[in-house]
């Protein structure tokens, strides 16, 4: 049972896949499990197994970009066209197409500026806008620290009072 072992062994054994043994390459050729492993050992079978698999994994990745950017170039297309149909009803004039024509061509530019990775929504509330507006004034306006030390200017200030209202009610 003292075989020599094939140039083809190794594509036997990659093809076995993830439950690839020395074992299964032995029984095959009619050689020892142990010849086997010297055989992978001098021809480097572990390292090209990893270099096989992330190659491999390489191409699926690059396959799978290609994809969803084939599938976003053809979904911004039809968010274009809905925008077009919605723009032609719209120019048409005729009442009864407005509202049905405006909702086309808002859904158009959602799914547009979704696809591109834009906001579809306003995401901040008023309150966040106000706080950070007013921090950034304050840093702008000589680091001023809290709220507290504007106490007096409040008073006379619309902004200061909305912000102090705010934080601390009316």
């Amino acid at each position: 049972m003292n075989k020599k072992i094939p140039a083809d062994a190794f594509s036997y054994y990659f093809s076995l896949g993830p439950g690839r043994s020395y074992e299964a390459v032995a029984e095959k050729y009619g050689a020892t499990k142990r010849g086997v492993a010297d055989h992978a050992k001098r021809e480097r079978w572990s390292q090209r197994i990893d270099e096989l698999e992330q190659r491999a994994r390489a191409q699926a990745e690059e396959q799978a970009l290609e994809s969803v950017a084939e599938m976003n170039l053809r979904h911004i297309r039809e968010a274009r066209f809905l925008q077009s149909k919605g723009l032609e009803g719209l120019r048409s004039g005729r009442p009864e197409l407005l509202s049905a024509c405006g909702k086309l061509v808002a859904s158009g530019l959602t799914l547009e500026r979704l696809i591109r990775g834009q906001a579809t929504e306003r995401t901040e509330n008023v309150e966040s806008i106000i706080r950070r507006e007013y921090d950034r004034w304050l840093v702008r306006e000589g680091g001023v620290r809290s709220l507290r030390e504007l106490a007096g200017v409040g008073a006379r200030d619309p902004t200061v009072r909305a912000q102090l209202a705010l934080e601390h009610g009316p």
